[in-house]
């Protein structure tokens, strides 16, 4: 037989016999060797780098909101490309959106520090956002860098403060929207304006080693904010704001919040729901292993009277708590403006939650507190494993009525709703 007989046959017989290969117990993970193949393609094949300094911006502080539309408008364009804020810079940006869809996936590498104008005439257009991702699919913005949006002329200037000045809109400093794929890793992000980072619409969003912080008497600078979004987990992120740490609105199913620090702040917060008589839906919830350290509120469910909807599948589990006020509550009769709130027997229904394994000390003398709807009350709600003290020496208390919050309890739990 000929040396091209003998390969032919050789061949014959292995193709045959490759897909018996894959029928066999134990076969590959094709999702992981998918990946592999991605990233040594990725590595092979060429990757456009786009460098902001070669745009225009100089990187001394000064206004380089122009250059970093170009260069945005280039690394869009292109096929598998990074967009990169050096190292040791400093760039002033103006209100500015970085829209897709984009020709592929993109990452944005962020180095240096990218600062917010402080000129308020300069957000005339939109006062609600400063940096926003819209429309991005495939998207990584990471690289150990800082956003800063130099909120201070924004909170002098909020009736939160000064009750005298007219309530008025403050810019989110950085918004996704509509974005799927979507990993942000990695970065310093403070002093926001108002809310730190927003996801809105999006799907599929990993949000990783996030370092968040300002004043504690800075106000409605929410952490991390959650609405309409699908499908998110929140990881190994330290919090300290002038509001809520986590906040998950309207819209928001499948959320895992996971190895967070949280202080100073308002807590981790699902809602508010249901203001102005509006319809609210929250599900499949997860906070898991969180540590919260002189906050306003630990793990809280706020809703408005009027609403409707419900906020339902949510679990809190392996949470210490350090001086925190509030340490549980669910306050299905939330106000929060200067008159009194109407009473109204319609509500956002909150159902099916699970506390579990949550230790620590109350600054107040209520550890858990149960503020629940008389016509929708609070259901299935389970208590497991839980230990919370007065500076952790008195017993503290759970003010929770039977008539409207069907508790269960599990364990060991003090305090204790049901005696």
């Amino acid at each position: 037989m000929s040396l091209q007989r003998r390969f032919i046959l050789f061949l014959v017989v292995f193709l045959l016999s490759f897909p018996c290969y894959y029928s066999l117990p134990g076969k590959p993970n094709f999702n992981i060797v998918s990946k592999k193949i991605d990233k040594v393609g990725r590595s092979l094949a060429s990757v456009k780098t786009v460098n902001v300094n070669h745009y225009g911006a100089k990187g001394d502080g000064s206004d380089a909101t122009k250059a970093f539309r170009k260069a945005w408008k280039t690394a869009c364009s292109s096929r598998g490309s990074v967009l990169v804020v050096p190292k040791n810079k400093n760039y002033l940006l103006k209100p500015i959106t970085f829209e897709g869809p984009c020709k592929s996936s993109i990452t944005v590498q962020i180095h240096g520090t990218v600062r917010a104008s402080v000129d308020r005439s300069a957000y005339r257009n939109d006062m609600t956002r400063w940096l926003v991702f819209e429309n991005v699919h495939n998207l990584a913005v990471k690289g150990g860098g800082t956003i800063n949006g130099n909120g201070k002329i924004w909170w002098e200037n909020s009736c939160k403060v000064n009750d005298s000045l007219p309530c008025k809109d403050a810019p989110t400093a950085l918004t996704f929207y509509n974005c799927k794929n979507l990993v942000v890793k990695n970065l310093k992000i403070k002093n926001a304006q108002k809310m730190h980072v927003s996801f809105e619409k999006c799907v599929g969003v990993q949000a990783l080693g996030l370092k968040i912080t300002a004043p504690e008497d800075s106000p409605n600078t929410d952490g991390i904010h959650v609405t309409g979004t699908q499908n998110i987990w929140i990881s190994s992120s330290v919090i300290g704001t002038g509001d809520d740490c986590i906040s998950i609105v309207n819209g928001s199913r499948k959320v895992l919040a996971t190895g967070i620090t949280c202080g100073p702040g308002h807590g981790i917060s699902i809602g508010s729901l249901g203001s102005g008589n509006s319809e609210a839906h929250v599900s499949d919830i997860t906070v898991n292993v969180a540590t919260l350290s002189g906050t306003t509120n630990g793990v809280r469910i706020k809703t408005w009277q009027g609403g409707s909807g419900s906020a339902s599948n949510i679990k809190f589990q392996n949470i210490k708590m350090h001086n925190v006020d509030n340490p549980i509550i669910i306050d299905q009769k939330y106000c929060d403006q200067d008159e009194p709130c109407k009473s109204q027997s319609q509500a956002v229904q909150v159902k099916n939650v699970l506390y579990q394994n949550i230790k620590g000390t109350s600054s107040s003398n209520e550890a858990i507190k149960l503020v629940c709807s008389d016509k929708f009350p609070c259901r299935e709600i389970v208590f497991q494993g839980i230990d919370i003290q007065v500076g952790g020496k008195a017993a503290a208390k759970a003010v929770c009525n039977s008539n409207n919050a069907k508790v269960t309890e599990k364990g060991d739990v003090s305090p204790s709703c049901t005696t």
